[in-house]
């Protein structure tokens, strides 16, 4: 597969996941919803609608714990997979999957990358991360 249409694939479900248990949320699901009726699984459009209210259910009840960015995580691993499997078997849908994308981040350029960092210190530990170049000095 593309390496494009894999990062398309990825974009798009972490978008989606996030849209989930946010304002707007039904506007994504009619949009990948209505994407899956155009390509050659159709059938499955109705079973996909209910999987994303499931995700959508079990997302506002674990709130921002870290069960709940752990659940968020494994659902965008979830629908990458289904995205590059509808991408795959229908390469045309790629634009449309760019546009949906577009809608569900519209704060974020399309060309700019998205960082996202999670650490765990305990004790005398420090991290240090950074989304861009980072100079650390002394001790």
């Amino acid at each position: 597969m593309d390496p494009e249409l894999i990062g398309l694939a990825s974009a798009a479900a972490t978008a989606l996941v996030g849209r989930l248990a946010a304002d707007g949320w039904e506007q994504a699901k009619r949009a990948v919803v209505a994407l899956w009726r155009r390509s050659g699984r159709a059938n499955e459009a109705e079973v996909v609608a209910g999987e994303l209210e499931e995700c959508r259910s079990e997302l506002l009840a674990s709130g921002q714990s870290e069960e709940g960015q752990a659940a968020a995580r494994e659902m965008a691993i979830e629908w990458r997979g289904r995205l590059r499997g509808l991408l795959a078997a229908e390469p045309a849908l790629a634009e449309e999957l760019r546009a949906l994308l577009t809608e569900l981040r519209p704060d974020q350029p399309e060309s700019g990358a998205r960082v996202e960092m999670h650490g765990t210190a305990s004790d005398q530990a420090k991290i240090y991360m950074s989304g861009g170049s980072m100079h650390i000095s002394g001790s």
